[in-house]
């Protein structure tokens, strides 16, 4: 069995190159998609492509709609989406890929601390796995994949 993953949410910290890197040195026959994650050319790609724009809307509604297009392939073509909500910023986007992932019957796995619990219940309560760290969720896929649990 091979999974593929689209790793969503958060874009501050290192959690994608965790999880990719633990699936490597687990072996596991998983492959990767994610969003861009270059802050500045998700916010600016639809501007730079299709031409500047006078409000600050128009501008976020044009790159908001060219990220959509990878956004929506990774999750449409995705066995299992991870969705990493963290804690400096309010990741809007993270809860919308959830439901986007929730409507089309994926499995979803969502990452987050303590502190997020009560405003995130509806996203858990969706999840298949609620965990705490990217070292829990390539637990999870090592379990799915071969049935071992961490040892």
């Amino acid at each position: 069995m091979k999974l593929n993953i689209y790793l969503s949410g958060e874009i501050h910290t290192n959690w994608r190159e965790n999880i990719m890197q633990g699936c490597e040195a687990e072996k596991l026959d998983v492959s990767f998609s994610a969003p861009v994650t270059d802050h500045g050319a998700s916010d600016d790609c639809g501007v730079a492509i299709l031409g500047a724009e006078d409000k600050k809307f128009w501008h976020d509604n044009k790159g908001a709609k060219m990220n959509a297009i990878r956004t929506r392939k990774g999750i449409e073509d995705a066995d299992v989406v991870v969705v990493r909500f963290g804690e400096k910023y309010k990741q809007w986007n993270a809860a919308f890929d959830a439901g986007y992932a929730a409507a089309l019957g994926k499995s979803i796995i969502v990452i987050h601390s303590d502190d997020h619990q009560h405003a995130l219940k509806e996203v858990d309560a969706a999840a298949l796995a609620v965990c705490e760290s990217a070292s829990q969720v390539v637990d999870v896929f090592k379990y799915v994949l071969t049935s071992q649990l961490p040892s």
